[in-house]
């Protein structure tokens, strides 16, 4: 983080319509020594001001918010030049969600199912300069890059079918089921069918009971 701070404390403020949710964020990240709060708003519009106020390091912005979207927010902070980076804190997972805020300038995402100790690694890390992306925020991107045969196909071999199997119900031959399949694995990074099985699982692509 050196070069990037004027001190060692990373300046934040918070945008999330929920008071709750908002007051709990806060009196967590000032558990970290090196965190602090600065300023808080419940929509938008009153974001961009207080961040214009404030000048944090790192805004924490919801994409469910009044006024302004927090796309919108983002946007137009990491336009404005004043050295602000954003950070998404959301309850959407699907991958298009993450394209789109990283589109408008966001360095990172994380969805608010996370523990707080991934929320701080990634205020550190993106007020250093680098990008965060949770696990599951990864997972929901390489997963909306399959094209949608090769989900077709993804769906099929976690609920174990074979090549043939696949060829035969989607209507193409063996070959061109198995070049689906590697291009799966390729887009993923997962080169075993047990492991490919998982992460359908856990992407909701597939009944895990039926497994």
């Amino acid at each position: 983080m050196d070069g990037f701070f004027t001190d060692k404390t990373i300046r934040v403020v918070l945008i999330e319509d929920h008071t709750i949710v908002r007051q709990g964020i806060a009196a967590l990240l000032q558990t970290a020594s090196d965190i602090e709060v600065v300023g808080e708003a419940g929509d938008g519009r009153a974001g961009l001001l207080v961040v214009q106020e404030k000048q944090p390091h790192v805004v924490i912005c919801d994409l469910s918010i009044p006024g302004l979207s927090g796309l919108e927010v983002i946007r137009q902070i990491s336009g404005s030049g004043l050295g602000a980076r954003c950070l998404v804190l959301t309850m959407y997972h699907d991958g298009i969600w993450v394209q789109r805020a990283v589109d408008a300038g966001a360095s990172g995402y994380v969805l608010k199912g996370s523990a707080v100790k991934d929320l701080v690694v990634a205020i550190r890390i993106v007020a250093s300069g680098g990008q965060y992306l949770s696990p599951a925020s990864k997972r929901a991107a390489l997963v909306d890059d399959l094209t949608p045969r090769e989900r077709e196909v993804l769906t099929l071999l976690a609920e174990g079918h074979s090549s043939k199997e696949i060829g035969a119900t989607l209507k193409i031959s063996s070959r061109t089921a198995e070049h689906h399949r590697a291009r799966v694995m390729e887009k993923l990074g997962i080169h075993d069918i047990p492991g490919l099985t998982r992460y359908a699982i856990r992407m909701g692509m597939v009944d895990a009971n039926l497994k």
